[in-house]
């Protein structure tokens, strides 16, 4: 394939628009992708031409709008190169994909179990584990992060035992951008008996994704941070592991059979898809995985790597600006502060000149901790930027700088 044109930018719409004098330069992107015309359209045209319930309907409207469905759940399987579309499970995103998993576990881990998670993780990845953790009797351990953004490798070796049932980490940090050797620490979880839940909501937008070589067990992510609605995601998981997992939400379409005496359950993957789903959002998930399939995962990848390196020279030009997380491999999120400001009044005057950035802890507060920072300033990537995006970013930064700290 073609390396990717700067272009591309024609094919959202929102990227057209101006904040007050200034283009917008969107780099939130970590936070929520904005929509190609392919996945708008997708949406538009569930709505004027096939929208109806899904599954069990026997007229030509439901049979269109669950085909569509299906067909969107093929795709994912594809996109993450999953055995079977079995495994694939809709939900509203990596929080309620994790969450079901760890609801699950929490019936079946026994007291004295441990579960490691690191200290990079996003709060969506820790606080269902210690729910987990609180349901069951089992210890929560936690992998440290060194000054350089890097998962403890020496230590993650040592935290694992044979009480390790759970390792639940992050392919890419949403703070740091640190992409993690999954496949790696996959093997070593396995030694110990353990299961790998991995948060891919930071990994999909840039990176190829192929869970059987990863060899993780659980897989989730968010369609709205790589060009989908919001509202939907999935879930992948061992189709072994999953059978084994107590229901998480109950109502109809997850069921077999209904009687007051005994309720018996669907099939994978509906028995954990209670309800009505997010058709428009499966659809719209498809349409993207298509928009991303048509430029090439690894084209995206190459060139969100070469805006990254171009980021991380550019802006440690700028006197008293620190850069958290220096990763040899590093995707998608760039986080800094400057010596002396705080990041929310450093957010704010950037987004006075038209770049959109996202300030805070960034769902990360033990990181935030571990830095012995209330926050920081991210920038993040996607297909859509540009070398100007991260010119415009320096020339703000120094702009905001000169304006807080003269």
């Amino acid at each position: 394939m073609e390396p990717i044109q700067d272009n591309i930018r024609e094919r959202f719409p929102l990227l057209a628009r101006t904040l007050g004098a200034y283009p917008l330069t969107y780099l939130d992107n970590g936070a929520t992708t904005q929509k190609p015309e392919e996945v708008i359209c997708a949406v538009d045209r569930y709505y004027r031409y096939q929208n109806a319930n899904v599954h069990r309907g026997v007229h030509t409207l439901s049979q269109q709008a669950t085909d569509a469905m299906e067909a969107a759940r093929e795709k994912v399987r594809g996109f993450l190169h999953a055995p079977s579309a079995r495994e694939i499970i809709f939900t509203r995103g990596t929080t309620e994909s994790i969450n079901l998993v760890a609801a699950g576990y929490g019936h079946l881990l026994q007291p004295g179990n441990e579960i490691l998670v690191s200290q990079m993780e996003h709060h969506s990845n820790i606080v269902p584990w210690q729910l987990a953790c609180a349901a069951s009797g089992a210890h929560l351990r936690v992998i440290p992060v060194t000054e350089q953004g890097l998962l403890d490798e020496a230590a993650y070796r040592s935290l694992l035992t044979p009480r390790t049932r759970i390792v639940a980490i992050a392919h890419v940090s949403n703070v740091l951008g640190t992409v993690n050797p999954i496949a790696e620490l996959t093997a070593l979880a396995h030694r110990a008996g353990a299961v790998v839940v991995v948060d891919g909501a930071q990994a999909v937008p840039h990176l190829p994704v192929d869970v059987q070589a990863l060899g993780c067990d659980f897989y989730a992510f968010s369609g709205h941070k790589m060009y989908a609605p919001t509202g939907i995601g999935a879930l992948w998981g061992r189709e072994s592991l999953l059978e084994k997992l107590p229901v998480y939400q109950g109502g109809g379409e997850m069921i077999g059979r209904v009687t007051f005496e005994k309720t018996t359950y669907a099939d994978l993957p509906f028995r954990f898809e209670a309800g009505t789903p997010n058709i428009e959002g499966a659809i719209g998930l498809g349409a993207a995985i298509d928009f991303m399939d048509s430029l090439g995962r690894e084209q995206i990848h190459q060139r969100e790597k070469q805006l990254m390196a171009y980021l991380h020279e550019k802006m440690s030009r700028i006197e008293g600006l620190t850069i958290y997380g220096n990763a040899p491999e590093k995707s998608g999120a760039f986080s800094f502060n400057l010596r002396g400001a705080h990041p929310s009044d450093v957010g704010t005057l950037l987004d006075s000149q038209g770049v959109a950035v996202r300030t805070g802890h960034h769902c990360a507060e033990p990181l935030m901790d571990r830095y012995g920072i209330p926050g920081t300033v991210r920038a993040s990537l996607a297909v859509y930027n540009t070398f100007q995006d991260i010119d415009r970013l320096f020339e703000a930064t120094q702009k905001a700088r000169e304006m807080l700290l003269g």
